[in-house]
């Protein structure tokens, strides 16, 4: 049994591995952008709001071929001691796109994610 969860887990690092090492495009010259399907809004932390922390985070993510976020970085931060910018990257993650296009075919392509934190 334990040999069978190692293979699992190996199997499981190699997709990774690939996913990261996949070619990411820019947008432009023949590569499309891809589309929001779903997103998700970040959470305020009980701090920031303490805080009145207002603001914009400024995100670079690879949006993969399947439509699922990978690598995301914050550009512009807007909060790191109270949990916003982590807050920011928490949700960009679990959006979903329709993958930008080259050629007709899905590619990983580089964008920009701006989250806005307001207060009501």
């Amino acid at each position: 049994m334990k040999l069978a969860c190692r293979l699992f887990v190996t199997a499981w690092v190699l997709v990774s591995a690939a996913a990261q090492a996949q070619e990411v495009f820019q947008p432009g010259n023949g590569v499309s952008l891809p589309t929001v399907v779903s997103e998700v809004k970040p959470d305020y932390t009980p701090e920031a709001k303490a805080a009145h922390i207002e603001g914009t985070v400024l995100l670079g993510a690879v949006v993969l071929t399947d439509g699922t976020v990978g690598n995301v970085t914050v550009t512009r931060s807007l909060d790191t001691t109270f949990g916003l910018d982590q807050e920011a990257v928490k949700a960009a993650k679990q959006w979903k796109f329709k993958p930008g296009t080259k050629d007709g075919k899905p590619v990983a392509v580089r964008v920009q994610i701006e989250l806005t934190f307001t207060l009501k």
